[in-house]
């Protein structure tokens, strides 16, 4: 039995704290440091950056995250893995390469390539690929925009490779988020491609690393039991040869290390208990959470299945042009108010017309009989979109200032006049396997890297069976009292494409068997009217007390397209903790209780 794997993940988006790789490598003794820093909407940024300057497309500040912790890992044999590398990997190794000549070092820095479709999207397209929206089912052919970028999401066998050639520094762009920790634990433990479970272990916690501060404490729920928020630990996986991993954080940092929190991240922006990845599928419904010690939970159990045949893609396509103005609105006859506004603002001649979409939506309404000027105050946001980059820029947005002292009382701008930006729409979309061309490019070779060949999953296939149903009145036989949900449950959501991820979690066997039988996809619609319209999907994960909503449509063309105040569903978990329930007391006490 080799020694338990220690890898930590320093990032958990693009703009992350940017001494946390000094943080993690002098806090103790790690293995290998990763880095995750590619979102759906980071990739919309970097393209822009592209747009801008041709030779970037990366994470910036990775560079001068590496610049202060690359000569120590050299020293201490701690490797470092990154999809830093973004739209353009070979631009971040570099840019690597010549920071390192600056520095006097010689790291043996490895690229792994093939996530880049979009130059080959004609060929895919002729080779009968039809690249169909994976929600709508609509042909990429028939879809609006160009193709402005189009990555596979590639798994952790380039990684491993890379690192068994004795890469010290991987960069990568476009993988699968659990292939960050995937690859270096099927490198350390000498793992086999259908060690089915072992990697449905390391893709569980990969989930759980990619995050960063959100497995330790960040954005929980239930943040008054966090014992201290000054700077919040990142998270550590000590991953052991049979798959499972203890999640913890350094010593002396804050934050918390819970059940709660690692189930909090184990439920975020999943489509339901199976995990897919390029590597693996995982089992989260098979996973069992158990606190072994103060910030350390033990993460068993985990059961896999062959990855499938398919590759996700995910294709950004430029619609043209977009502009927003946000308006505050003050006191009385809001909404008449609003109704004004946009009438002069679209008076001119063409009208609505002239753009693509028009979209005005009063985000904010003011309180009756406020107590203060804040509390007085609406807020109308209008956001259009055209072919033009003019019609929606500056020239829209001044016709709105010049409204300024001609229209309803009590208006103001948030912002001056502003640019247009790109409005890039999110397309995923899923492409055969086989055709993915992933190469590991290292000290001038380059190594191809075969796709999966599927084989008979050594694990047991199929999660566990569901527990009978029961009626949420029958479930209980307490007194119900009427609070909000967020006090008897956790609940934490984000963006999944277009779609809303949204998984709401119970504390106690006994208030799951409630939440189970309340929370029916009925009762959230009706708890959420704006996803009353939409498809939602509902799962169950008994073993983790949890619930898993997939809220279809919910964010339009993605987070980079999205016309919603929150674009990424970062906020629909607590306004869903917000509404007002009927709750046996028992469930209320008991959560109290729980989180004691």
């Amino acid at each position: 039995m080799r020694e338990p794997l220690i890898i930590a993940n320093a990032s958990g988006f693009y703009g992350d704290r940017l001494s946390a790789p000094e943080e993690i490598l002098r806090g103790g003794p790690i293995h290998v440091l990763t880095g995750d820093y590619l979102a759906e909407l980071t990739m919309a940024i970097l393209h822009r950056a592209r747009l801008r300057d041709g030779r970037l497309g990366y994470a910036t500040t990775f560079l001068a995250q590496l610049e202060r912790i690359l000569g120590e890992c050299l020293d201490r044999g701690v490797r470092v893995v990154t999809n830093a590398g973004g739209l353009n990997p070979r631009g971040l190794v570099a840019a690597i390469e010549a920071l390192a000549a600056r520095l006097g070092l010689a790291p043996r820095v490895a690229v792994v390539e093939g996530d880049d479709l979009a130059p080959r999207i004609g060929e895919l397209l002729a080779a009968g690929e039809p690249l169909a929206h994976m929600d709508r089912g609509t042909p990429l052919r028939e879809g609006e925009g160009e193709v402005v970028a189009a990555n596979a999401y590639l798994g952790g066998w380039g990684i491993r490779e890379a690192l068994a050639r004795g890469a010290d520094v991987v960069v990568c762009g476009r993988v699968a988020d659990a292939a960050l920790v995937v690859g270096p634990a099927a490198h350390w433990f000498g793992w086999q491609r259908d060690d089915w479970d072992r990697l449905a272990g390391a893709a569980a916690a990969g989930h759980i690393l990619e995050c960063g501060t959100q497995a330790t404490g960040g954005n929980y729920a239930f943040f008054e039991e966090v014992p201290s928020f000054e700077r919040v630990g990142f998270p550590l996986a000590e991953i052991r040869e049979d798959g499972s991993a203890v999640i913890t954080k350094h010593p002396g940092t804050g934050g918390l290390v819970s059940v709660g929190t690692v189930t909090a991240q184990l439920v975020y922006e999943i489509d339901g208990p199976r995990y897919i990845t390029p590597d693996v599928i995982a089992r989260f419904d098979a996973l069992s959470l158990c606190q072994e010690g103060p910030d350390r939970v033990l993460v068993a159990g985990a059961r896999g299945e062959p990855p499938p045949p398919t590759a996700k893609v995910a294709v950004l396509r430029a619609r043209g042009f977009r502009g927003s103005v946000t308006v505050l609105l003050a006191g009385l006859d809001v909404e008449a108010k609003a109704a004004l506004l946009e009438a002069q603002l679209f008076a001119a001649p063409g009208g609505k017309g002239r753009f693509s979409s028009v979209e005005a939506r009063l985000v904010r309404r003011p309180r009756a009989d406020p107590t203060n000027n804040e509390d007085a105050l609406g807020e109308l946001r209008i956001t259009v979109t055209s072919p033009d980059a003019e019609e929606v820029g500056r020239r829209f947005s001044a016709r709105v200032v010049e409204l300024a002292l001609a229209s309803a009382p009590g208006i103001t701008l948030t912002a001056p006049p502003g640019d247009a930006t790109p409005e890039l729409v999110l397309w995923p979309c899923l492409v055969a396997g086989a055709r993915v061309r992933e190469v590991v490019r290292l000290g001038g070779e380059e190594i191809p890297i075969e796709p999966h060949q599927l084989s008979r999953a050594r694990g047991a296939e199929g999660g566990p069976g569901a527990p009978e149903e029961e009626s949420a009145a029958t479930v209980h036989g307490s007194a119900r009292v009427r609070v909000p949900l967020g006090r008897a449950f956790g609940a934490r959501s984000g963006d999944k494409g277009g779609n809303a991820s949204l998984g709401v979690w119970a504390r106690t066997p006994e208030a799951y068997a409630f939440l189970r039988a309340y929370l029916t996809t009925d009762r959230l619609k009706a708890l959420l009217p704006e996803t009353a319209p939409l498809p939602v999907d509902r799962h169950e994960l008994p073993n983790l007390l949890a619930l898993s909503f997939v809220i279809r449509g919910l964010l339009e063309g993605g987070a980079a397209g999205s016309t919603r105040v929150d674009p990424q569903a970062k906020t629909l978990a607590e306004y869903l903790r917000a509404r007002v329930a009927e709750v046996p007391v028992t469930i209320v006490m008991g959560s109290a209780r729980a989180g004691a």
